[in-house]
């Protein structure tokens, strides 16, 4: 994922006002469940009316949103379908291996993408890891109930269960140090709240594991994105440092794969 403005300001790095304001102002009219007009775009964005305007008429000529003379408002247009069209046909897959990779590279440890089935497992579509570091591997294609280990815990917590139903699930999990139900339970709340969970050598033996999941636009489980490595071979700090980027990635996923109306009305 981009860096924050506060590491780019580190790193001598400086964005362009206009371009953050253009990005700002495509992704809110295409959460829009209706052509918006300029007043609602600036609302929406924060970005003052003037430039608001000035910027929609720059996207405007270059076709990345349409105007609608009628009722003065503004939706995507072709110039945005010309640019994704080298996407078509990706599968989610290879649109995240850039970012599994850069996770990976970053953090020293295999970082996984899991595919939530219909069946109630998670299965490795895809995974990234530095080949200069000592590390675990896994196969594509290997199968888990969803809701074991660190992604699990992350999916329970979407799925809010019946604590009945979660105590029946969970005993039929099968873990190398298992947790109790009471512990499991109060680590699937935590991982609610925060967006992220970890196993520590739970699941297996000697295994550490950060997790957070994908979500649809109905709130549904659809992808897990994992961190694993062996025990000890990174300092406890950084384990919330990737637990964060893992959930803020999955949120920006979440965005562009399912993306949700964002309830505006038309108009202003």
């Amino acid at each position: 994922m981009p860096s924050s403005p506060r590491e780019r300001e580190a790193n001598g790095q400086r964005d362009v006002g206009a371009v953050v304001h253009a990005v700002a102002i495509l992704r809110y009219i295409a959460t829009a469940p209706a052509p918006l007009g300029v007043a609602a775009i600036s609302r929406g964005t924060g970005v003052s009316v003037s430039t608001c305007f000035n910027i929609l008429r720059t996207l405007s000529r270059a076709r990345f949103v349409s105007f609608h003379e009628d009722d003065k408002t503004y939706a995507l247009g072709l110039g945005v379908a010309e640019l994704a069209a080298g996407f078509l046909g990706i599968s989610h897959a290879e649109l995240l291996r850039p970012e599994l990779k850069r996770l990976a590279l970053k953090y020293g440890m295999l970082i996984v993408l899991w595919r939530v089935t219909e069946d109630g497992h998670i299965v490795l579509a895809d995974r990234a890891h530095n080949p200069l570091g000592v590390r675990v591997e896994m196969s594509v294609g290997i199968r888990l109930p969803m809701l074991i280990g660190a992604v699990g815990r992350c999916i329970a917590a979407a799925l809010d269960l019946p604590e009945d139903e979660l105590r029946r699930r969970f005993a039929a999990l099968r873990w190398q140090s298992p947790p109790s139900f009471e512990a499991y339970r109060a680590e699937v709340q935590v991982a609610g709240a925060a967006g992220w969970s970890m196993d520590d050598g739970q699941l297996y033996r000697g295994v550490v594991t950060i997790a957070s999941i994908v979500k649809d636009a109905s709130g549904q489980p659809r992808f897990g994105l994992s961190g694993i490595t062996i025990a000890a071979q990174h300092e406890a700090a950084i384990f919330p440092l990737l637990g964060e980027e893992l959930r803020d990635l999955a949120s920006l996923m979440e965005k562009t794969l399912f993306p949700r109306p964002g309830g505006i009305q038309n108009g202003e």
